[in-house]
């Protein structure tokens, strides 16, 4: 795979590029600002950007917004951004168009190296990934809104697990649960945060973003 990374801390940036080179992946350019990432991602067309939330110049949201700008001009570009905190705007920002090849991470997951291998493969391959932790809290927050607030807890369980961007058949795995059941609970989400049938895979991240717009 073909990344390109942007990360202003040069610890994390040189530990990413060597952890994904040693993995198998290639780094096409590694930046540390946001008008850097913009014009890497416009000549080396990565099959994934890694994105800090916050950049210079401003250390604000430079960062979230190129990768924003660059969704803009290639809906389809894969982008995970990572986070040192849980920012909800920041997710729901990043999910909005509804069109997946989309994650947010926060940085402490990235020691865990199977399970950060594991979320890049989901984004570039299309598929969505929330942080557990962001799903966590977030849950808390949002546990009496209308919508959410009727799903029962295995429901919750079910689209917590849709969030960080598991397959059907994965969270059959992480839950021991038969694909019906599994299949079934899903319909029941979709169908209580009123989301009309539609593309599938763009349906489940709206099931997300409907969460986290709560």
């Amino acid at each position: 795979m073909r990344i390109v990374i942007a990360e202003d801390l040069l610890l994390l940036r040189d530990g990413l590029v060597r952890m994904l080179t040693d993995t198998g992946h290639t780094v096409v350019a590694a930046v540390d600002n946001a008008p850097d990432l913009e014009k890497a991602v416009e000549q080396h067309q990565p099959d994934l950007s890694i994105v800090d939330v916050r950049l210079p110049p401003g250390f604000r949201d430079e960062g979230l917004r190129a990768a924003l700008a660059i969704r803009a001009r290639t809906p389809t570009a894969p982008v995970l951004i990572l986070s040192q905190y849980v920012e909800r705007v920041y997710a729901a920002e990043l999910l909005a168009d509804g069109r997946g090849a989309v994650g947010y991470l926060l940085k402490d997951r990235v020691t865990a190296l199977d399970e950060f291998l594991d979320v890049i493969d989901r984004v570039a391959a299309g598929g969505t990934a929330m942080d557990p932790e962001v799903i966590r809290q977030l849950f808390a927050r949002n546990n009496r809104d209308q919508g959410i607030g009727t799903l029962t807890s295995r429901e919750r369980e079910v689209l917590a697990l849709v969030a960080q961007g598991l397959s059907n058949s994965a969270i059959c795995a992480q839950l021991v649960l038969a694909p019906p059941s599994v299949e079934k609970h899903i319909t029941n989400i979709l169908t209580k945060l009123d989301l009309p049938p539609a593309d599938e895979s763009h349906r489940r991240v709206r099931a997300v973003l409907a969460y986290l717009n709560h």
